[in-house]
């Protein structure tokens, strides 16, 4: 009579192992493989330009640049320097720059939408900014580091027709020394520094500021 040849239980054991080992390994070469034809983006890496909100700009006009710095990083900015150029995003993906604005007078107004001043200030800088288009008045409204959705909302909101831009990272409120908002900056037709003023505008005090400001290349 044929005995049948019984597995022994170290057999069986070592039998498991290498499955398990196969099929490890066979996981482990899908992964890399997956990981060489798609990249980061299959862990949750970076996403493709396609999804940004903004088009992928050159290295020239990134997020937040400033193209010429004081000559110390202790210096402060104020009345009778020369304004900072910068690069910042408008609402739509453009990059403006300040010194494209030369040869305009220029209200550089730092803010945020949790302020409660600013949502005090902003229908002024709307009237002055309708009442001074015939001297090209040009009011850049510098948001602190907040999301476009929410500038967009703010803005939809109070009807406001200025633009404003995207200080996404906060390097230009720090290049300008802003510690509270709302803080402006008055700036004439060749780049100078009028004013600076530190909180909420009054209507009056925005017209007293822009009367020196639009006269003061006279």
């Amino acid at each position: 009579m044929t005995k049948v040849a019984e597995s022994s239980p170290g057999a069986e054991k070592k039998h498991g192992r290498s499955s398990l080992l196969l099929v490890g390994g066979a996981v482990l070469l899908g992964l890399a493989l997956s990981l060489l034809l798609f990249g980061g983006n299959l862990l949750g890496g970076e996403k493709s330009d396609e999804t940004a909100v903004f088009p992928q700009l050159s290295a020239q006009s990134g997020n937040a640049q400033v193209a010429q710095l004081p000559a110390s990083s202790s210096e402060i900015l104020d009345v009778g320097d020369t304004a900072v150029n910068f690069y910042l995003h408008d609402l739509d993906g453009n990059v403006v720059d300040l010194e494209s604005f030369r040869g305009q007078p220029v209200i550089l107004n730092f803010w945020a939408t949790w302020c409660a001043p600013c949502r005090v200030e902003m229908p002024a800088l709307e009237a002055a900014y309708e009442a001074h288009q015939d001297d090209d008045l040009v009011i850049l409204a510098v948001n602190a580091q907040e999301t476009h959705q929410e500038v967009t909302r703010f803005f939809d909101e109070l009807e406001l027709t200025f633009t404003p831009l995207l200080d996404a990272d906060g390097e230009v409120s720090h290049l300008y020394n802003v510690f509270n908002f709302p803080s402006s900056y008055f700036i004439d037709a060749t780049g100078k520094i009028t004013a600076v003023h530190r909180g909420l505008l009054t209507d009056q005090q925005i017209e007293s500021y822009l009367t020196a400001t639009i006269h003061s290349a006279d």
